[in-house]
């Protein structure tokens, strides 16, 4: 499996890292850090220096709770910073975003790939992915960010993702987004409880189904403090744990904020696989 953008290819045949880059004042991790386009750029050439294969470039937090930014502030935000890393580095940019004008303006700028946590379905979002024609990555939500941690209520998590991700890929495909350019994302804390998101890890394998490539994203994640009582930065050990367990069901892309780490843990997974 692979995806590919002109003449770039990414294979897929072992699992690849996405380095989360927030050029954002408020993420729930890393806001902050990395809003100022040299320290963007400088913890981008750090994390493909650490094993990142695409770099997952965010203007916009999408925690729990998070307030919306408006259209010009995320492009203040993204641009530039896309501009600087594809003038120092062929690394795969992606632009994590659900505005259609950033979406556009991003791959103008060097994106290779579209990530959006609310599946193309904002006003014009579908119509431009269409016109790029890069990769798109589409999520499940149940809410928005703003609520979505209000009270998510499923009767079964994964046959309703599974579902809505079902229903996405026919309506992206409908619209003239090449099948081969979708790449799916079960949605890790996003509208879940801890047990749903626990779930969708027990049974992530269940996603192969769609024969398309998975992108696990349960970095550092609430989930792991509902279990643990764990701050932000006391989960690494149990986020790569969570990242092991879907990298062994299958999962094609690691959205991640440790990237060394993570690689590391790869690099002793797949030698175990080998010897």
């Amino acid at each position: 499996m692979k995806i590919s953008n002109n003449d770039k290819t990414l294979d897929l045949s072992e699992p690849q890292i996405m380095g989360i880059l927030n050029v954002t004042p408020d993420s729930f991790s890393d806001g902050g850090k990395f809003n100022q386009q040299d320290a963007a750029v400088k913890q981008a050439l750090q994390l493909i220096d650490d094993g990142a294969t695409i770099i997952d470039i965010g203007g916009e937090s999408t925690r729990p709770g998070a307030a919306l930014v408006s259209l010009d502030e995320e492009l203040k935000r993204v641009i530039p910073v896309i501009k600087a890393i594809r003038q120092v580095s062929n690394v795969w940019i992606s632009i994590d975003t659900s505005k259609a004008e950033v979406m556009k303006q991003a791959v103008a700028a060097g994106a290779d790939l579209i990530n959006d946590v609310r599946a193309l379905s904002e006003e014009g979002a579908l119509e431009v992915a269409v016109k790029a024609d890069v990769p798109v990555c589409i999520m499940h939500m149940q809410g928005q960010p703003k609520n979505m941690q209000d009270n998510p209520n499923y009767v079964d998590v994964i046959d309703e993702v599974c579902e809505f991700l079902d229903t996405r890929i026919t309506e992206c495909i409908n619209a003239g987004i090449k099948r081969e350019n979708i790449i799916l994302d079960p949605g890790f804390g996003f509208g879940k409880t801890m047990e749903h998101n626990f779930r969708l890890v027990n049974k992530f394998s269940q996603f192969l189904k769609f024969e398309l490539p998975l992108l696990a994203g349960l970095s550092r994640k609430s989930m792991f403090d509902h279990l643990l009582g764990l701050k932000v930065d006391e989960r690494l050990a149990s986020s790569l744990t969570g990242a092991l367990l879907c990298a062994q069901q299958g999962a094609h892309i690691l959205r991640v904020h440790d990237v060394k780490e993570t690689s590391h843990m790869l690099q002793v997974m797949q030698a175990a696989n080998t010897y």
